[in-house]
């Protein structure tokens, strides 16, 4: 068939799988329709039938597609070798273009922002060699989770390229994340601590207040995500976490300060939902089913608006709490009621219901000394 912007447009999906039109003005050049419609314009050309992807319709419209093939295919007879005449800007162009054909827009977009850190523009692809790359991420080294999200990156990108016969071999190869780089010490020092605030007081729902919460109760990320209006007791200021829920199996009473008070008076009710972050996905009869669980993405898109300190992790927050009560002059025997942890020694149920009550007062004016801590550095 002859491609026009009409016979495109007329093709349907088939019933499985993916079926490839090609043109008859143009031997080689054609449109490749998969069962979910997407329509992808393609190129095969050389004496072993390699294939290339051009790039979308209608993103990429017929007459780039069919100036593109013309050249790739005046290329292949000419014997140009493309490994050379192949700039990592065009290259980079065409792989977000295939990847455009089976990913969400988001995911291609996390792609272009990653690779952006590989500026080397009209550099040739068979210029760029391993220390090119280890200079490039060299500079994300104190940013341990972005320098190897990077590096997954380049490395698949630059695999793409290897396939698609621009490259005889991988630069990234030898190349290591930076895995086991960890932060199982790490607290978070007094102006990082409040960079974060800041930062998730201005950041929006559900991630933001996600965070102001973990910095100002010390609990577990998955205990937060999770919480149900049913579970604040507003009028006493406390929260009660299930047993079910926690780590150690214990029903956990903590109480919250004036600054968390605040959070929750700005939390939307969404849907009449049970939950203080409800997942945005996954509903029956309009209601969420399961809570927050998207952090990977909402932590790559935090980053960005964050000031740029030394890597950390959620769970140094917790880290955090701990330290900066300590450094407030509360007991250990309050900062680890507060945080649900198991002291050494069993006790009865009578002793475990005693204990936990008893330092509810306690709990209370260390969340009230540790607020006001809070509330003094975010005015300065």
């Amino acid at each position: 068939m002859r491609l026009t912007d009409l016979s495109i447009r007329a093709l349907t999906s088939p019933d499985k799988g993916q079926v490839t039109h090609y043109d008859d003005t143009l031997p080689g050049f054609g449109v490749r329709v998969s069962q979910g419609g997407t329509k992808t314009f393609i190129v095969v050309y050389g004496p072993t039938r390699r294939r290339m992807t051009i790039g979308r319709f209608p993103v990429v419209n017929l007459a780039e597609a069919r100036s593109e093939a013309k050249r790739i295919l005046a290329e292949a007879t000419l014997g140009k070798h493309r490994p050379k005449s192949t700039t990592y800007e065009e290259a980079k162009r065409r792989y977000l273009a295939y990847c455009d054909q089976k990913n969400r827009p988001g995911t291609v977009s996390e792609y272009r922002r990653l690779l952006a850190h590989f500026a080397f523009g009209k550099t040739p692809l068979a210029d760029i060699a391993k220390g090119d790359i280890r200079r490039k991420l060299d500079k994300l080294s104190d940013r341990p989770s972005e320098h190897d999200h990077a590096f997954t990156a380049a490395k698949v990108f630059f695999a793409w390229a290897v396939r698609e016969d621009y490259l005889s071999h991988n630069p990234c190869e030898g190349l290591r994340p930076l895995r086991g780089i960890t932060s199982r010490d790490r607290a978070l020092n007094e102006a990082e601590l409040i960079s974060v605030m800041r930062a998730a007081r201005s950041y929006a729902y559900p991630y933001g207040p996600i965070i102001e919460l973990l910095i100002l109760t010390g609990q577990r990320r998955g205990e937060i995500a999770a919480l149900r209006w049913a579970w604040i007791d507003e009028d006493n200021r406390t929260i009660t976490l299930p047993a079910s829920l926690t780590k150690n199996k214990r029903e956990h009473v903590f109480p919250y300060g004036s600054l968390m008070a605040g959070v929750l008076e700005r939390l939307p009710r969404i849907d009449d939902s049970p939950y203080l972050f409800p997942a945005s996905r996954e509903r029956v009869r309009g209601q969420a089913t399961t809570t927050f669980n998207g952090w990977s993405k909402a932590r790559r898109e935090f980053d960005r608006v964050m000031p740029d300190i030394a890597h950390w992790t959620l769970h140094d927050l917790r880290r955090s709490f701990a330290t900066t009560m300590a450094s407030l002059g509360v007991p250990q025997i309050v900062v680890e009621k507060l945080l649900n942890h198991v002291s050494g020694g069993t006790q009865s149920p009578i002793a475990q219901v005693y204990n936990r009550h008893s330092y509810l007062q306690e709990m209370r004016e260390a969340i009230k000394t540790y607020e006001v801590y809070l509330a003094d550095l975010l005015k300065e």
